[in-house]
Order: structure tokens, then C-alpha cells, then sequence
């Protein structure tokens, strides 16, 4: 039975994301696979690394538990709109007090790059935009994809990852978010 670990980074419990997490969920589930979800708006935690890694901040025991449970998971989903072509704040605050060295990375003596810590794991990276995806990746060259795929997950080890990228939502009709629905679901039955 395959882990998989849901991590929904929008904070409006009443968005398409929401809906997407959810429905990967259901799919997984079809799937037999040993199915979590983190909603990140839903953890008690301070979003700031006040002093970088020079001194240690003290983890609340929500965050703890998302990293025993990022560490226990075999694939991770990670679902979240592009805002200002990045991540919203409450998913890079928790990337930023989560993801730290000992954790999903160990930096190395006299080593350029540091041991990757999250290898063996794969990743599922769903973005929601409102940016048509030519435009995303023609000018903009998708910078949330490849700050989030390259510069978090593949450089602690996670790999393959793979995106998925659906815009313009908010011109959308129902009936493309319903086949959005639908592919995620199908996804999520796949455990891709």
C-alpha cells in the first residue's frame, strides 16, 4: 500500500484548490493507497524563520507532526494556487520552518551541494493560475514550478516530480473544472 501525503497550500477552505485536494484524495483512495491530507491553513504555526538557520527556532508540535509525516509518505501531492508567479506565504512559511537541514537536507563538508535527505520519495505538483500557460512558460518561464520543483523538492532528493498546471481558473467554466476535476481524480487513481 502506497503512502501518500496530501499538502493543500491554500488558505481558503472554499477554493477550486480545496477541491482539487480533495478529489486526488478520492482517487488515491480508489487507488488502496494510505491516503493523509495536511491543510496548511488548518496548523498552528509561526510562518517566520526569524533568524535563518544561524539560530535554531523551536518547531510547534504541528509542524513536527507534518515532518514525520513528510518523511513517512512515499508520494507527495502538493496543490497550490501561483500568486505573483510564486507560492502563497502560508506555503512558503512552512516550507521555510520544515524543510531544514538534518531534515530534508544535510549540508556537507567541503561538498558543493548538500546530501539529499528526501530521496526515494516522488511528487505530484498541482498549480492553479490565472495566467494562460503560454504566457507562464513562453515569458514568464514558469518560475513557480521551478522554484518549487528544482529550488525545494528535487534539490532534497524528491524525484521525479511532476506538475500540473491549470489556468486561467478564474475565467474558467464549470465544465472545464469539472475535466480538471476529473483529471486530478484520475491522477490520484494512478497515485501519479
Amino acid at each position: 500500500m502506497k503512502k501518500v501525503l496530501i499538502i493543500n497550500g491554500h488558505p481558503d477552505k472554499e477554493s477550486f484548490n480545496w477541491a482539487l485536494a480533495e478529489h486526488y484524495r478520492k482517487g488515491a483512495v480508489m487507488a488502496d493507497a494510505d491516503v493523509e491530507t495536511i491543510n496548511l491553513i488548518d496548523l498552528n504555526f509561526d510562518p517566520i524563520l526569524k533568524y535563518g538557520y544561524r539560530i535554531p527556532h523551536p518547531l510547534e508540535s504541528d509542524l513536527e507532526t507534518a515532518i514525520e509525516k513528510i518523511k513517512d509518505a512515499e508520494h507527495l501531492v502538493w496543490v497550490f494556487p501561483m500568486w505573483w508567479y510564486g507560492i502563497p506565504a502560508l506555503l512558503k512559511g512552512f516550507i521555510d520552518r520544515t524543510f531544514l537541514p538534518g531534515v530534508t537536507f544535510k549540508y556537507q563538508e567541503g561538498k558543493l551541494f548538500p546530501e539529499k535527505l528526501l530521496k526515494g520519495k516522488t511528487a505530484r505538483i498541482i498549480v492553479t493560475s490565472d495566467t494562460v500557460s503560454w504566457y507562464n512558460s513562453l515569458v514568464m518561464k514558469n518560475p513557480v514550478i521551478n522554484q518549487f520543483k528544482k529550488g525545494v523538492l528535487e534539490f532534497c532528493g524528491v524525484k521525479p516530480v511532476k506538475t500540473t498546471y491549470m489556468a486561467p481558473v478564474k475565467s474558467s467554466t464549470q465544465k472545464q473544472r469539472e475535466k480538471w476535476l476529473l483529471a486530478v481524480n484520475k491522477l490520484g487513481e494512478q497515485l501519479k
